[in-house]
């Protein structure tokens, strides 16, 4: 029998015994998003879209400090443009949604009914690409137009069969970037420049993919018509990278940072850092508790974590202190601080934070908590960090033999398979045919091939045959 469950948690089934379902159980219960009336797409929650929004913000001030500015392109996409790149379109067309009228009309019986043909289709956006390549090909005359650096914020569409909340919707949020170079080696920089945020590791022991970076050559300049006269007056096709992130990051914070009671935020995310919870069993002292709350949250306020004002939630409605406490521990809230007659009377508060024990508290004087908080903030933040490389670390094996791979990747309970894998770094020759076999076999794929300067010559693992590097092999969504 298993004794996680004899543990009496938030979240059922607990993270160890069903993870897929824990996952969604999470993002109910932390109210993060919820599925749509429309098939595959979801509602995100506002306190799922504060965590995209604090995601977007950090993400934007990083673009714009290494040069890159903000633009929009066309939803819809001729589908003319799509024939140019069939090779780069081939890999989603399956999962593209077309428009092939402009209007809609009621018929003899009182039903609506498209009409009114397009004379050629729009798709609606999968990526953009061939749009974007579009307006770069008018604007690129010459290299002193170059570099090219410019970012988008927006939705896209990918008609998804097996939805699942944040990892695979229909419609999604991204960010997508696009950028022009004069030369190879400046755009294989903007392409390394970007990933660092490539992989990312959850709780399952799988790898996500959260974000890309591709160095595209000079293949869509060639079909965009993307030129330049270079320095000795001859005409260039510009070098190109593209790389993005999703809202498939909130799904991967849930992943890399939940527990049996809910997600854990780390603050730089959380839509609220503190929530502030008054206990008031007495009605003669609620409004004095009020007072007080409301007084803490204005100081607190007045805080600074990481340059920006401390956020502050105090929550005023009329439910019992214990049903408040574990909404916000659900939803993961970094600090949780309780007031109440005996609080007040010693000038205190109640101090919980996320990342320890959920029935861990801490009595503190009210000042000192005051002066404490971005400090304490910053420790959360660090804590969850550390966490997380600890655990992605601690599941990541050097092995140098196929039996060991096999085994690392094969569950011991076939028919429900337990938690198992995780990185595994091995040396492979490059042969597309051992790829797609190891994939058939375990469904375990190359996730990252580190850089050059990680170089180690051996033997492929699979084949005996020469190997530069060991690759990183791991089960992904």
């Amino acid at each position: 029998m298993n004794n996680v469950s004899a543990t009496k948690t938030a979240i059922s089934p607990q993270r160890d015994e069903d993870f897929p379902e824990w996952y969604q159980q999470v993002i109910r219960a932390a109210e993060l998003a919820e599925p749509s009336d429309v098939r595959g797409c979801m509602v995100i929650r506002p306190w799922g879209y504060g965590i995209w929004e604090n995601m977007q913000r950090q993400l934007d001030a990083m673009f714009r400090a290494t040069g890159h500015r903000n633009a929009y392109f066309p939803l819809f996409i001729p589908l003319s443009y799509f024939a140019k790149e069939a090779e780069h379109v081939e890999g989603f067309a399956k999962e593209c949604a077309v428009v092939t009228h402009s209007r809609l009309e009621v018929d003899v019986d009182g039903k609506m009914k498209p009409a009114s043909p397009l004379s050629e289709p729009l798709v609606i956006r999968p990526t953009s690409e061939t749009i974007i390549g579009a307006s770069y090909a008018k604007w690129v005359q010459s290299y002193r137009d170059l570099p090219i650096l410019i970012n988008q914020w927006a939705n896209v569409v990918r008609w998804e069969m097996r939805p699942r909340l944040f990892l695979r919707t229909t419609e999604f949020l991204w960010q997508e970037g696009h950028t022009v170079h004069e030369t190879e080696a400046d755009a294989r920089a903007e392409t390394m420049r970007m990933l660092d945020v490539y992989e990312t590791f959850v709780r399952d022991h799988r790898a996500i993919q959260a974000g890309t970076s591709h160095f595209l050559g000079q293949n869509f300049s060639c079909t965009s018509g993307i030129q330049f006269q270079n320095r000795k007056g001859k005409q260039e096709f510009g070098w190109t990278t593209s790389w993005g992130m999703s809202t498939r990051l909130v799904g991967t914070l849930v992943m890399a940072h939940g527990d049996d009671d809910g997600i854990v935020l780390p603050p730089r995310v959380a839509p609220t850092q503190i929530v502030v919870l008054p206990i008031t069993p007495k009605e003669e002292t609620r409004a004095k508790i009020l007072e007080a709350c409301d007084q803490l949250a204005r100081k607190l306020r007045a805080n600074r974590y990481v340059d920006l004002p401390i956020e502050v939630e105090v929550d005023q409605r009329e439910l019992g202190g214990g049903v408040k406490n574990w909404e916000w521990i659900k939803k993961g809230v970094p600090v949780r601080i309780e007031i109440g007659p005996r609080d007040l009377e010693k000038d205190s508060v109640t101090v919980s934070r996320r990342d320890q024990p959920v029935k861990a508290k801490e009595l503190m004087a009210m000042e000192e908590f005051i002066q404490r908080a971005p400090d304490i903030l910053m420790s959360i933040q660090k804590n969850l960090y550390e966490r997380a490389k600890k655990f992605r670390d601690d599941n990541t094996r050097k092995i140098d033999n196929k039996e060991d791979f096999y085994e690392f990747f094969t569950p011991k309970n076939s028919a429900k398979p337990e938690i198992h894998g995780g990185f595994a770094l091995a040396h492979w020759n490059g042969s597309r045919e051992i790829e797609e076999k190891i994939k058939e076999d375990l469904k375990v794929t190359i996730r990252c091939i580190p850089p050059g300067d990680r170089a180690e010559a051996s033997r492929c693992i699979f084949t005996g045959k020469p190997s530069a590097r060991r690759v990183i092999w791991a089960k992904a969504y």
